[in-house]
């Protein structure tokens, strides 16, 4: 017996955009399901239960950020990628510290909004049933035995390294603000600058290039993402 299809809420007033994620989307195997403001959205969270919402800012009747903050506060779980025009940091700051699971700004590419909801249900997945072992290219780091090899080669790392690698491995694939990884490491609210000698710092040691990190992915003006896994 196949799987059920993973269905997905599109939170959008917008009918071109509906119609071109109702394409997109089924072509990947997903069930869309759509609202197109922000009560018809509360009331298809609660029939229809959805694996992942898709939510635009621009609503008509609600901002999709005080959407966004009701339904994290209220407990909601589901993996939620913002789908906006807004292109300010700030926005996405905002949205992401909300508990927004990553943010995707228009016009966009289809393929790019694809791989963005797979790192988000893999995400989730993740957080689930988390795995002691990280992998990733030359890269292990075992979370249990706080060893991490680079080419079977052991690297070294301070304690505050370590606490802040931990936490963008917990959370590979997603992006992650400033403020949440100082909160997260620190316990407070720090200069993001103190955050990015730290980053400089773990490139040193588990870069190849530390100019151009593939482990360590800069968000311009809003954190940092940690490659995905194997």
């Amino acid at each position: 017996m196949s799987a059920p299809a993973v269905r997905i809420l599109v939170v959008d007033d917008e009918p071109p955009i509906r119609r071109l994620l109702r394409a997109g989307l089924g072509t990947q195997g997903y069930e869309m399901h759509e609202a197109e403001d922000g009560r018809t959205a509360g009331q298809a969270i609660e029939t229809l239960r959805p694996d992942l919402v898709i939510l635009d800012l621009g609503l008509p009747d609600i901002s999709g950020l005080e959407l966004l903050g009701r339904w994290r506060s209220g407990g909601m779980v589901v993996p939620i990628v913002i789908l906006s025009s807004r292109t300010d940091e700030a926005g996405i700051v905002q949205a992401l510290d909300l508990g927004a699971d990553d943010y995707v700004t228009k016009p966009f590419g289809m393929n790019e909004l694809i791989a963005r909801i797979r790192a988000a249900l893999r995400h989730r997945l993740q957080q689930q049933g988390e795995k002691p072992l990280f992998r990733a290219g030359d890269l292990s780091i075992d979370l249990v035995r706080r060893i991490i090899k680079l080419r079977d080669e052991e690297v070294k790392l301070s304690p505050k390294e370590y606490e802040l690698l931990r936490v963008l491995v917990q959370h590979a694939g997603k992006v992650l603000t400033h403020r949440f990884l100082l909160e997260r490491v620190w316990g407070a609210a720090q200069d993001p600058q103190y955050l990015r000698v730290y980053v400089r710092q773990l490139r040193q040691k588990i870069e190849t290039n530390p100019e151009q990190p593939d482990y360590i992915r800069t968000e311009t003006g809003v954190g940092y993402r940690f490659r995905e896994g194997d």
